[in-house]
């Protein structure tokens, strides 16, 4: 292992520590079989704690990317820019994580490369919007968090998203 690999590693279990010491909801949820683009809509937040990191997390909602891409969809704008519009009404959540991940195709540092991609391409279109970029960070899970368990298209559409947190 050469030292950029060994240095990514600690940045993203550096990343992945500090989230879990916040308290990440990473609840895996089957999606049926049918095809289409994956919206979010087709997941239910759980609303059972109050503290401003879990309303981040209920209100902001994810986005999602066309296979091997980082290009922010058409149908993902009106998505940022109500989350956009969340996040500067408020300040209490803090620093807002923009989280990353991929499907499984594709060799690991691949797919942490391209959850960062798509991280960085979430930030700066929310930083276009208005958001201060202070208040965002990125973070890259590739394709160790899958949102649906599967090994086909039904699967893989959830699992290529951005997924937002919050660090009060």
């Amino acid at each position: 292992m050469d030292r950029s690999s060994i240095a990514r590693w600690m940045i993203i279990a550096g990343s992945a520590v500090a989230i879990g010491i916040v308290g990440c909801s990473s609840d895996s949820k089957k999606t049926g079989a049918g095809g289409g683009t994956a919206t979010g809509s087709e997941f239910k937040e759980d609303n059972s704690t109050s503290s401003a990191s879990s309303q981040a997390s209920r209100i902001l909602q994810p986005v999602y990317f066309d296979f091997d891409s980082f290009a922010i969809r058409s149908d993902a704008k009106p998505t940022l820019m109500a989350n956009s519009k969340s996040i500067q009404d408020n300040t209490k959540w803090g620093v807002v994580t923009c989280e990353g991940h991929t499907d499984e195709r594709g060799s690991e540092e691949y797919n942490l490369a391209l959850g960062d991609r798509r991280a960085s391409s979430v930030k700066r279109y929310l930083v276009d919007l208005g958001v201060p970029a202070s208040r965002l960070a990125t973070v890259s899970f590739g394709e160790s968090k899958p949102r649906s368990v599967g090994h086909d298209e039904s699967a893989w559409r959830y699992n290529r998203r951005v997924e937002f947190t919050a660090v009060n």
